[in-house]
């Protein structure tokens, strides 16, 4: 297999008549998906936009992966522009993305031509309309190889400007039936789909869909602020896979949704994005005993996860949750300061990654893919590619790897990478604003900011949300007096936390 549509193919022939995707009360067959996909890709390969990134602007759905597979068809990537995110946000993207081609819906047209309009954009609904030409794809195909790009997917940069991560089609094959396998996936299971489709946890759902011809439940997005219909729909469509956030799965049991119904069918929950608090997960397990739950690691860099951790029933974890064993074809492991091996228990290393599962780099940005994606120090004899995730690991007296925090000022929020000096940068931008800092409270996991300034936090919180996105503008903003700065003329995080009491 060198190429994702493989997946989608093998299952469009093998069950072509089973439900590929569900989505409200619309649904899509493996056959009708796969032909649906062929015309998009046909008419996208007519535009001649082979090698090309595409970007998605329309909400997850039926629509968007016929708009994902049709890319790759026409020999391209795709890109997801959530609708979710503000305006500017979005444009940033597009200006390292620098696509030749937005597709969108008929319902978000002119809002996609006012954000983009110096650049083409069709909807989807016009392209599914165009007959497959057998002969063009194959031509494309042939052209194709499994080092390809298939999808980029934007995050947080330190210097104000989003990240891309590029991911090729041999990083998804090569993750995707080993994530499978290990966890029992398979044609008779239903995905229920949590993540939006800029967020790297989607892939594991569609991809494992997509190779085993399982059911892909899209969950509306609005039903996560309200957990019993979130909890009918998981019953109603008798879903037996969550690959969720671990925000996500707090969300449910905060507000109490596994009080009111449980959705019994439910015999796997695997969870990532940030550290699964013990209240919540035995909350789960209280409902769920007979379950599966596995804590799954890694960044979008070295696609979805590079570790995973198997809980043991009836195991408290009180000194923390294990991040576990590599995957299959992936090695991990801890370097210190001056990038030598660590082995010993309890000495605290960066966690560092080779193998297929590698992204490709940063898009447009070989500088920043040059300081994160390295010679393996520990040799030169060959080149070979590893990656600095930025996160800190102790290797534990049980031989498993344990997860420590991070090396920089980059957080772990509701699932997302975040860069603070992204945040500041943002907030130091507004009129009104002399001098701020960001800090993420980890007790109360909660993002706050603190300025020096005359404008007023309510209105300093609107105009932010006007430029980022929800998760990373704070919860609490603070004006102070002064903010302190080291002898070299840099924020003191730590002291100016100090002086005003932490917040």
């Amino acid at each position: 297999m060198i190429n994702v549509l493989c997946m989608l193919e093998n299952s469009a022939q093998q069950v072509p008549d089973h439900t590929a995707v569900q989505e409200g009360n619309q649904s899509v067959t493996y056959r009708e998906l796969h032909h649906l996909s062929r015309c998009v890709g046909t008419a996208l390969a007519q535009m001649g936009l082979i090698h090309c990134p595409v970007g998605v602007y329309m909400e997850k759905g039926i629509a968007a992966l016929t708009a994902f597979f049709g890319i790759v068809y026409a020999g391209g990537c795709y890109c997801m522009l959530n609708p979710e995110l503000p305006g500017g946000r979005l444009q940033a993207v597009q200006t390292v993305l620098q696509a030749p081609c937005i597709i969108t819906n008929a319902e978000l047209l002119e809002q996609a031509q006012n954000l983009f309009p110096d650049t083409r954009v069709c909807t989807i609904e016009t392209l599914r309309t165009v007959q497959p030409d057998e002969t063009l794809l194959c031509s494309i195909r042939r052209k194709t190889v499994d080092t390809d790009p298939l999808y980029i997917n934007f995050t947080s940069g330190s210097t104000g400007v989003p990240k891309g991560i590029a991911v090729s089609h041999r990083s998804v094959i090569d993750f995707i039936p080993c994530f499978a396998e290990l966890f029992g996936i398979s044609g008779q299971d239903v995905i229920a789909n949590q993540a939006p489709f800029d967020f790297d946890v989607s892939v594991k759902d569609i991809y494992t869909a997509m190779l085993t011809g399982a059911v892909l439940v899209i969950v509306p997005r609005q039903l996560f602020s309200t957990p019993a219909p979130l909890m009918d729909y998981l019953c109603e469509h008798q879903v037996t896979t969550l690959i969720w956030a671990v925000s996500a799965l707090c969300l449910v049991t905060t507000f109490h949704g596994l009080s009111y119904r449980v959705p019994t069918t439910v015999r796997k929950i695997l969870f990532s994005g940030e550290v699964m608090p013990r209240k919540h997960l035995r909350e789960w397990q209280q409902f769920l005993p007979d379950a599966l739950y596995v804590n799954l690691y890694g960044p979008t860099e070295i696609t979805c996860n590079c570790t995973y951790y198997i809980l043991e029933n009836g195991r408290d974890y009180p000194t923390g949750l294990p991040i576990g064993q590599p995957f299959p074809n992936e090695d991990v492991f801890l370097l210190n300061e001056q990038h030598r091996l660590i082995t010993e228990a309890g000495q605290t290393g960066m966690i560092t990654v080779r193998g297929t599962a590698l992204a490709l780099g940063y898009y447009h940005d070989t500088a920043k893919t040059a300081e994160s994606f390295i010679q393996n120090p520990l040799h030169s004899l060959y080149p070979e590619t590893v990656y600095l995730t930025g996160d800190l690991g102790q290797w534990g007296e049980d031989g498993l790897l344990y997860y420590c925090g991070r090396a920089d000022n980059q957080i772990k929020y509701q699932g997302h990478r975040i860069e603070l000096e992204e945040i500041e940068r943002s907030m130091n931008a507004m009129e009104g604003v002399e001098r701020c800092i960001c800090v993420f409270d980890e007790k109360r996991q909660r993002l706050k900011g603190f300025y020096v300034g005359t404008i007023d936090k309510n209105e300093l919180h609107r105009r932010m949300t006007e430029t980022l996105p929800p998760f990373m503008v704070p919860g609490y903003l603070r004006a102070i007096d002064t903010i302190v700065l080291n002898k070299n003329g840099k924020l003191d995080r730590k002291a100016t936390l100090a002086l005003i009491g932490g917040g």
